[in-house]
């Protein structure tokens, strides 16, 4: 059975076993996630890309000590974010850079181009832009839990390994990065015509509401009041359609190419590494 074929369980045995092909294997299937997350939390590319080869090599040293505790992402995600944190303690002085390749054609990011009419492409890629400048701006607690929930899909429990927070305090953080995300886009995401929620004080807080509900935090009873509101309040439901349709893009958001550089000097340090590994073996075996 080629690595390819194998699940990922049995990648991680053979991979801890010393196979070499396995690891390579292993690491590649999650390299162009976690360079998306490394960037988007970094928010710088050098950064990004430093990360991502310090994370996977980070990972090819601590494989035989990893238990299975937590999913491979889970754990790939926990070491990068860990060194975007000392990456971001480094430039703490530094200008943030708030856009990562918007204006890159879908060719350059290695994105399969399906050829939409011209209005329809230029559409996506303001959509896609503007989305890169909402969630860059962000302050990082709430930009991280945003990014690991509602773009690499962990769930609550998984945020909270990575983070080291309480799952109570990583869904605190995601409505707030919610509303603040859907508060941004509002105006592109809004269907036409419809208006947005006013300050009207029969109105609940309907997008921190509808966010718990996505998280299956309200009770029957309260979500039956809540869908009983919106049915009688164009503004509350326009506001609940603009969230789902900014988690939709969030959901949809590519997954950047690695670039071939970045990928063949992660290569070259893994074989490095797995041949410092076959020497120090020889080496005891000879003692």
């Amino acid at each position: 059975m080629s690595a390819v074929e194998r699940t990922e369980a049995e990648l991680v045995a053979a991979a801890r076993s010393g196979s070499g092909e396995a690891l390579e294997s292993l690491l590649k299937r999650h390299e162009a996630r976690l360079y998306r997350f490394a960037r988007r939390l970094c928010r710088h590319r050098e950064d990004a890309e430093d990360v991502l080869q310090e994370s996977l090599l980070a990972a090819a040293r601590g494989l035989r000590s990893f238990r299975g505790a937590s999913s491979v992402s889970t754990w790939l995600y926990a070491i990068a974010r860990s060194f975007c944190i000392k990456k971001r303690r480094r430039r703490v002085f530094a200008p943030a850079e708030v856009s990562l390749d918007t204006d890159a054609s879908l060719a350059a990011r290695g994105v399969p181009d399906p050829a939409p009419p011209p209005d329809e492409a230029l559409e996506a890629s303001r959509l896609e832009a503007a989305l890169e400048r909402a969630i860059a701006g962000l302050d990082r607690p709430y930009r991280e839990v945003l990014l690991l929930r509602d773009v690499e899909g962990l769930s609550s429990a998984e945020v909270a390994r990575v983070t080291g927070l309480s799952v109570p305090a990583v869904k605190t953080r995601l409505h707030r990065a919610r509303r603040r995300l859907r508060e941004t886009l509002a105006p592109l995401v809004a269907p036409r015509g419809a208006a947005l929620a006013g300050d009207s004080r029969s109105c609940p807080d309907i997008v921190r509401l509808f966010s718990r509900h996505l998280e299956g935090d309200i009770s029957a009873r309260t979500c039956a009041r809540m869908e009983e509101h919106l049915a009688g309040c164009a503004p509350c439901r326009a506001s609940c359609d603009g969230l789902k349709e900014v988690l939709r893009m969030c959901r949809t958001t590519p997954e950047p190419a690695v670039p071939a550089g970045l990928q063949e000097k992660v290569r070259g340090a893994v074989h490095g590494l797995l041949a410092e590994g076959r020497a120090r073996g020889k080496a005891r075996r000879s003692s």
